[in-house]
């Protein structure tokens, strides 16, 4: 790996757009949800990615440390809130992640198409 966490030398370009961070199923969710909406409340977020309120709060460190999340705080009159969005560079490196998975998955059909032979029954 490079400093920048990707794949470093020779690795095929689709692997080049993927996020190591979106690997990790949970925090692909998180994205993903925070970046269909403007802003989320924790509550909503938490309860779709079914995690506990822990589970999330570190998983919202990491995103926010990570720039892929911007996390606000605040008060609903005398409840404490917590609301959360995906930062711009957040959407957009989402998107190429996801752009990557599929380009990914293009080609190894492309491949099985290509190569017949591939193909085998062990079953005889």
């Amino acid at each position: 790996m490079s400093a920048t966490g990707r794949p470093a030398g020779g690795a095929p370009d689709a692997l080049l757009g993927l996020e190591q961070l979106l690997l990790d199923p949970t925090r692909l969710t998180i994205v993903s949800l925070v970046s269909a909406t403007t802003w989320c409340e924790f509550a909503f977020v938490r309860d779709q990615a079914r995690l506990s309120d822990s589970a999330l709060s570190k998983q919202l460190t990491t995103l926010d440390n990570a720039e892929f999340v911007e996390i606000r705080k605040g008060h609903v009159g005398k409840r404490p809130r917590t609301w959360v969005r995906a930062t711009a560079a957040g959407r957009e490196r989402l998107r190429a992640h996801l752009a990557a998975l599929q380009q990914i998955a293009d080609r190894a059909q492309q491949a099985a198409a290509d190569h017949p032979e591939a193909e085998a029954n062990p079953t005889g």
